[in-house]
């Protein structure tokens, strides 16, 4: 029988309830099912599923799928669960792009934009990401209140006390308080705030190359450089959530350590990539893409600012390597499109430095994977947020 809460008084409405919760898990992590299969998987009776299963209809949770015919006895109903009980919104900002998505309880994405971040101030950034975020609910076709959580990826992290947000020198001004209070206002839903390396890695996770992995890190390389750690399925966040802020590690620059390290950003970014291909001489208006673009070309001083960031790299996954001991390390972000060109330098430079080989790999995601974790962590927050809004009510005179 479905567990209830110790701590809560005991009472019919809330024992129904949680057996609900229960078949809805069920068929959200195992797919359809009959109502016999359910009984089975749940211990729970056969009569108590089926009640279940028609307060989830009515609420609308749950809903037919289809038949099977066992190889003995009658055709049976399959259950499945509703995805569009509820929509998500997952928001992508970052220094040069704005990306949007609408999805529904299953993860899938029903409307999205990518709006160029022209924002001179963190107000301005955060109207533009309120007024794309109406636009793209319109265009789902669903009204401001069918969407119950929006999750936003940013650089830094947010602190939950003052609602401000650390650590995020890319963009200006975006620690200034009441800023996100104000876009969940604007948005009028929950709203929650995470580290954008960690919504990468989460996304990567759920939709990419680190789906199975028992511990893997996915690198943000882009504007800035940043890391997620998920551990068993779970982010790894650390004592004050700042796990994976790998742009302050110190990087030797030259023979004297403690006198040319430099912070791990200063070498590995887009912003990196061009300062060296200019020291090197390369001539006209630049960015990482150009560079690397040209790297794929043949240009020799691209070809050496490519070299460079590989070298970079492979000393940041050597040193988080040997604290972390991953059996997976993702390149992504802004770079993540030209991962084949970094990975030989990278995995030359761990033979060099240490004896442990972890699998590197590019991001199956690209730029999305930020986008992508944003909706899975949406989605984890709504679904408990969904049963709740429909099912209350329901049943009150039992409680």
């Amino acid at each position: 029988m479905a567990e209830h809460h110790a701590e809560q008084p005991w009472n019919r409405r809330r024992l129904r309830s949680n057996n609900e919760w229960l078949l809805l898990e069920r068929l959200r992590t195992r797919g359809p099912a009959s109502r016999a299969q359910l009984a089975r998987d749940t211990g729970l009776s056969k009569p108590t599923v089926s009640a279940a299963l028609a307060a989830l209809e009515q609420a609308g949770l749950a809903r037919e799928a289809g038949t099977v015919v066992p190889d003995r006895g009658r055709t049976a109903l399959l259950y499945e669960t509703d995805p569009t009980a509820g929509h998500v919104l997952g928001i992508d900002i970052g220094r040069a792009w704005l990306r949007l998505a609408v999805a529904d309880l299953a993860g899938t994405v029903i409307a999205r934009t990518d709006v160029p971040n022209r924002g001179r101030s963190a107000a301005a950034v955060a109207r533009t990401v309120v007024e794309a975020a109406h636009r793209l609910t319109a265009e789902a076709g669903l009204e401001s209140g069918d969407v119950v959580h929006a999750a936003v990826g940013t650089p830094g992290v947010f602190d939950q006390q003052t609602g401000r947000v650390r650590y995020a020198g890319n963009l200006p001004g975006w620690g200034r308080p009441g800023l996100f209070a104000g876009m969940r206002e604007g948005l009028g839903t929950t709203l929650s705030v995470h580290n954008d390396a960690n919504l990468a890695a989460l996304g990567e996770y759920a939709f990419g190359v680190g789906a199975g992995s028992r511990l893997f890190v996915y690198v943000l390389i882009g504007t800035g450089l940043g890391m997620g750690i998920v551990a068993d399925g779970q982010l790894f966040g650390g004592a004050n959530g700042a796990a994976g802020e790998i742009g302050y590690l110190p990087l030797p620059t030259g023979p004297a350590v403690a006198e040319s390290a430099v912070s791990a950003e200063a070498t590995v970014s887009g912003d990196a990539v061009v300062q060296t291909a200019r020291e090197l001489g390369m001539p006209g208006p630049l960015d990482a893409k150009k560079v690397f673009a040209a790297a794929r070309a043949g240009v020799p001083q691209a070809l050496a600012a490519v070299r460079q960031e590989a070298r970079s790299v492979g000393q940041v996954v050597a040193a988080v390597t040997a604290v972390i001991d991953p059996d997976l390390v993702v390149l992504g972000g802004g770079l993540g499109h030209s991962a084949d060109l970094l990975l030989g330098g990278v995995q030359e430079t761990l033979e060099q430095l240490t004896p442990l080989r972890p699998t590197v790999t590019p991001s199956a995601l690209g730029e999305d994977a930020v986008l992508l974790g944003a909706i899975t962590t949406a989605i984890r927050t709504a679904r408990p947020l969904v049963f709740d809004r429909r099912t209350a009510g329901a049943g009150g005179a039992d409680a």
